[in-house]
């Protein structure tokens, strides 16, 4: 096994919480050492770290192993099935900005509603 796929799974199993999914694959050409990581989509968030600083360091220190051994190594995370979870926000489907109607009520309206209901509450709350 070559010293950058080791230290490669070596740190992604410890960062990872299911390293038995960690797969790792090395390939060689003329530009080249590629790099093929694929993990489980619940630890994605962990490999890429926020606004992908974990991932750009694990690159980083490729790179240092790869200048140590005359290489250039890159390394290509996968994304698993199912990576991208879409979240659904309401249960209505939103309509595009041409073909939504007009609101029947105004902000005015809209407000002495909001109004009437916060003063139903306070009523309410001086009853108890």
């Amino acid at each position: 096994m070559a010293d950058d796929k080791a230290f490669l799974e070596y740190i992604v199993k410890a960062l990872v919480d299911f390293p038995d999914d960690v797969k790792i694959d090395r390939t060689v050409d003329e530009m080249g050492v590629l790099i093929t990581m694929t993990v489980n989509s619940a630890d994605m968030g962990k490999i890429i770290g926020r606004q992908g600083n974990t991932a750009k360091a694990i690159r980083t220190l490729l790179r240092v192993i790869g200048m140590k051994n005359n290489a250039r190594v890159n390394l290509k995370i996968n994304e698993p099935e199912g990576g991208r979870v879409e979240t659904v926000i309401s249960e209505k489907p939103t309509e595009s900005i041409s073909q939504a109607e007009p609101s029947a009520q105004t902000s005015a309206e809209v407000s002495k509603e909001v109004q009437k209901s916060v003063d139903d509450v306070l009523e309410d709350l001086k009853g108890l």
